[in-house]
């Protein structure tokens, strides 16, 4: 019997600390797809609290330096990054979907949809989007392709990640001022071992 070793699904450790860069997006540009987007979401994982997606079309002359994965960045790293995407991006959309929304449907379409609304909230159109994940968010205006581990390949995906992690931080750090009793403005929703 030929037992032949299956090939692995993961990417190599290498791939996985790479910075991303802006590649993909001038292979679109390239191709006539002008002004392009990115999109991701923060808030899958809680046990409270919005999804929040963001939109980015990054200025290709005026990157930010630093742009990562909003998970690889610290605090202080991702505030000082958003006020960066704001000060340069040439277009920032931001939409979120509320707990009572996600209990209607479930949390991968209620991301979907928020990142949807993200796109439709941008101030310019594009012409193409790039999403983080396996799916491609449905009712889009434009083209678009799902990366995996996209906030890892793409400064756009990335720089939507950090715009969608420090709002939704920052919806939160709100929350749990307005009411103490859950701690919300220290664990952001997420379950800790308090709970």
């Amino acid at each position: 019997r030929n037992m032949a070793r299956a090939r692995p699904d993961s990417p190599p450790l290498v791939q996985l600390a790479q910075k991303p860069d802006i590649s993909i997006e001038h292979q679109a540009i390239r191709n006539g797809l002008w002004p392009v987007a990115g999109l991701d979401e923060a808030g899958r994982g809680p046990l409270a609290g919005p999804v929040v997606a963001a939109a980015v079309v990054l200025d290709p002359k005026r990157i930010p330096k630093g742009l990562d994965d909003s998970k690889r960045l610290t605090a202080p790293q991702r505030d000082a990054l958003f006020a960066a995407i704001l000060k340069t991006a040439l277009g920032i959309g931001v939409s979120s979907v509320c707990a009572e929304g996600i209990d209607r449907s479930d949390i991968r379409k209620a991301s979907l949809e928020a990142m949807r609304r993200a796109l439709a909230a941008l101030p310019v159109v594009p012409r193409m989007a790039f999403a983080d994940g396996r799916d491609i968010p449905p009712g889009l205006t434009c083209d678009c392709k799902a990366l995996i581990k996209g906030d890892q390949r793409s400064q756009s995906i990335a720089a939507a990640s950090i715009v969608a992690k420090v709002t939704r931080d920052r919806m939160m750090l709100g929350c749990g001022r307005a009411d103490e009793r859950y701690g919300l403005e220290i664990h952001m929703g997420y379950a800790t071992e308090r709970h």
